[in-house]
C-alpha cells in the first residue's frame, strides 16, 4: 500500500510540474503591448479612438492565433493629455513588462517618452503623433499618422488641385506646435503653388471668444478658411461663427479646411449643422469606402461601441497590424527575445495594408500614404467630390 502511495504522490508531483511548465509556456507566449494617451478630459475622443481601434485589431489577431503565436495582452494608459503624465504612464508600463508600445496619441506625450524609450530599446509606432520632431532622440519609434509638415503640404496641394482660385486665410493656434507646424508648412507650400494667403489670425490655448479673429476674417473675404486646429477649438470657432457673438457673417459656400485634428468635430459641436462645409483631410473614409477591410473593420467597430470610427481609431488599429507585420518579419516567436532595434529593422522592410492606406517606413519613422477630403453636411461625412 505504501508503494501505491508512493507512486500515486509521484504522479501528482508530475501533474502538478506539467502544470506549472503550461503556465510558464502561456505566460512565455504572451505579447505586452502598452499605450498611452488622454482617456479623461478634454481630448479623450482621441485617445478613446485610439484605443478602441486597436482593442479592435487586438481581438482580430489573437482570434486567428495570434502575433507569431503569441497573444497580445493590452494595457493603455491615462495621460490626460499632459506630457508629464505620459512619463508616468510609460514608467508602469515598463514595470508592468511592456514588449512592445503604439506610443502615445499626442505629440508632446511622444516627445516627453521618446528619450526614455530609447534608452529602454522599446518599439513605439505611434498613431497619431504627428510633430515632425516627436519621434526624434530613438530609432526605435514610427508613426502611422501623416507628419505635420506633410500634412500642411498635402492640404496646400489639395487647395490648388481641387479648390483653385478661391481664397484663403488661416486661424491657428500659436503656442500649439502641431496648429503652428501646419500653418507654416501650408504657407511655404501654398507659395509654391500660387495660393495667396488674404489674411492670418491667430490665438492661444486660454482665448475663448474669437469674435475678433472671426470679423476679421469675414472681411478678408476668403473662401477657404484652413483649421489647422484640434477639434475642441474647432467647435468653438465654429459656433461662435455661425450662431455665436460675432457680428460678422461668413458667406454662404464658405469652406472650413483642417487636417486630423478635426477629425471627431461631429461630437464637439452642439449642432451637426455647425460643421457644414467643413473639409477634413484624411486617409481614411470609414463611411464612404467600399474596401472590404476598411468595411469589415467599421462594422466591427460599430457592433463593439456603437459608433462610426474615425481616423485615430482606424490609426490604432493599423499601428496594431504594423507591430504584427514587425514581429513577424523579425521572426520573434518569444516575447522574452523581442527587442526594439529588431522590430525596427524589421519594420522599414514590410508593407501594410491597412485599412488608412498602403505604407512603408522609412528609418526617420515616417510613412507617407495618399490622402482625400471628407466634407461634412448635417451629420454625414462623404468624400469631397464624389
Amino acid at each position: 500500500m505504501k508503494k501505491v502511495l508512493a507512486l500515486m504522490l509521484a504522479a501528482v508531483m508530475a501533474l502538478g510540474l506539467c502544470a506549472c511548465g503550461s503556465g510558464s509556456d502561456e505566460k512565455a507566449n504572451e505579447i505586452k503591448i502598452g499605450g498611452i494617451g488622454p482617456l479623461t478630459g478634454q481630448y479623450a475622443n482621441y485617445g478613446l479612438s485610439v484605443q478602441h481601434g486597436a482593442e479592435i485589431a487586438i481581438k482580430e489577431i489573437n482570434e486567428a492565433g495570434g502575433m507569431n503565436g503569441m497573444q497580445i495582452v493590452f494595457s493603455m494608459q491615462d495621460s490626460q493629455g499632459d506630457p508629464e503624465a505620459a512619463v508616468s504612464a510609460y514608467g508602469k508600463l515598463i514595470d508592468w513588462g511592456m514588449n512592445a508600445s503604439i506610443g502615445t496619441v499626442l505629440s508632446g506625450e511622444m516627445a516627453s517618452v521618446v528619450n526614455a524609450s530609447a534608452n529602454d530599446n522599446m518599439f513605439m509606432i505611434s498613431a497619431s503623433a504627428s510633430a515632425d520632431k516627436c519621434l526624434e532622440g530613438s530609432s526605435n519609434a514610427f508613426r502611422i499618422c501623416f507628419y505635420d509638415s506633410y500634412q500642411g503640404i498635402a492640404a496646400a496641394n489639395y487647395v490648388a488641385e481641387n479648390l483653385p482660385g478661391k481664397k484663403v486665410a488661416v486661424f491657428y493656434q500659436s503656442d500649439l506646435d502641431y496648429s503652428a507646424g501646419l500653418y507654416e508648412s501650408f504657407a511655404a507650400e501654398c507659395k509654391v503653388k500660387g495660393i495667396e494667403i488674404v489674411d492670418v489670425q491667430s490665438f492661444l490655448s486660454t482665448d475663448t471668444d474669437y469674435t475678433a479673429q472671426i470679423n476679421a476674417l469675414v472681411d478678408s473675404q476668403a473662401e477657404i478658411i484652413f483649421l489647422p486646429i484640434y477639434a475642441a477649438e474647432a467647435s468653438v470657432f465654429l459656433t461662435q461663427a455661425k450662431n455665436g457673438t460675432a457680428s460678422a457673417v461668413f458667406a454662404e459656400g464658405t469652406y472650413f479646411f483642417g487636417a486630423d485634428g478635426l477629425d471627431g468635430i461631429l461630437t464637439k459641436v452642439s449642432n451637426a449643422s455647425e460643421a457644414n462645409n467643413v473639409l477634413m483631410l484624411t486617409p481614411f473614409a470609414g463611411e464612404s469606402s467600399s474596401d472590404a477591410k476598411v468595411s469589415g473593420f467599421v462594422k466591427k467597430y460599430k457592433e463593439a461601441y456603437g459608433a462610426a470610427p474615425d481616423q485615430f481609431a482606424a490609426d490604432g488599429y493599423d499601428a496594431i497590424y504594423a507591430i504584427k507585420a514587425a514581429v513577424e518579419k523579425a521572426g520573434y516567436t518569444k516575447a522574452a527575445d523581442i527587442k526594439g532595434e529588431g522590430l525596427s529593422a524589421a519594420l522599414v522592410q514590410v508593407s501594410l495594408e491597412g485599412v488608412t492606406g498602403d505604407m512603408k517606413w522609412q528609418a526617420n519613422g515616417n510613412t507617407d500614404k495618399s490622402a482625400m477630403a471628407i466634407i461634412y453636411k448635417d451629420g454625414n461625412g462623404t468624400v469631397f467630390g464624389e
